[in-house]
């Protein structure tokens, strides 16, 4: 059954995928440099991985040669490679929630580098447990992953390094789902939360479509509307575009 979800067409990994809506210019497996801020000499990398294509992100500060990882979900070899490649030293791995195609590189990455992991409390208990991360489901190798080094219990301003970024408490599409703020270079790592011109999945368990809804509305779509919008899946997006074309967040717009 793997086997057979590797080689699926693109209409199907929509189908099966965290996610719902409209996926445009993808590239299947390619990094691809979606983020380039001179002034900062920070660089961000997007990363599909895995049979769902679930998007790891790469910060690289070129001035510090320090760099982050989010939502590393599959192919570890890959990401080390890409590392290896800006010669950076990465400090902490993010994740903006714990299902299993965005934690099933995490054990390999952590080991290699010997840093920690960050994640909401809501969910601390799923890296360890196939029938909540889900990869008990759609014929998945069961994903098991340690413990959460740094358990989040609010959202906060947080320093890694040369890193300053927010964290953002976005549930709905999972009850611990949360969105990485760079205020500074104007991104924001939003996960399954907010897509272009979609978002996350809710029929999952312990997802929830109001909670999601008013996570968008009260969290992401009060950023500037030019914040870049970094998602789990598919192409980046703007806060602005969303507002303005997403068909799930029509029932928002003047509220």
């Amino acid at each position: 059954m793997y086997s057979f979800l590797l080689v699926l067409s693109r209409l199907t990994l929509l189908q099966i995928s965290f996610y719902i809506g409209i996926y445009d210019e993808v590239v299947y497996g390619k990094c691809r440099k979606i983020l380039s801020y001179k002034e900062e000499m920070m660089n961000i990398y997007q990363l599909p991985l895995g049979p769902l294509q679930t998007n790891a992100y790469l910060l690289h500060d070129e001035q510090t040669n320090e760099l982050l990882i989010i939502d590393p979900g599959s192919d570890g070899e890959q990401v080390i490679e890409k590392i290896r490649t800006l010669n950076a030293s990465p400090l902490a791995i993010l994740l903006t929630h714990a299902h299993f195609d965005h934690i099933g590189a995490v054990d390999k990455l952590r080991e290699h580098y010997q840093i920690p992991v960050y994640l909401h409390k809501n969910e601390e208990d799923w890296l360890q447990d196939s029938s909540l991360n889900g990869s008990n489901r759609f014929g998945m190798p069961e994903v098991i992953v340690k413990p959460a080094d740094v358990i989040i219990e609010s959202e906060q301003k947080k320093t890694i390094g040369s890193f300053s970024f927010e964290i953002l408490e976005t549930p709905g599409h999972s009850p611990g789902s949360l969105s990485y703020l760079f205020k500074d270079e104007g991104f924001v790592a939003s996960g399954d939360a907010l897509f272009y011109q979609s978002i996350g999945r809710t029929d999952l368990p312990f997802g929830d479509h109001e909670t999601l809804l008013q996570s968008i509305q009260q969290k992401l779509l009060r950023l500037p509307k030019d914040t870049i919008v970094a998602p789990g899946h598919g192409p980046k997006t703007t806060i602005g575009f969303e507002g303005d074309n997403n068909p799930f967040l029509t029932d928002l717009n003047g509220q």
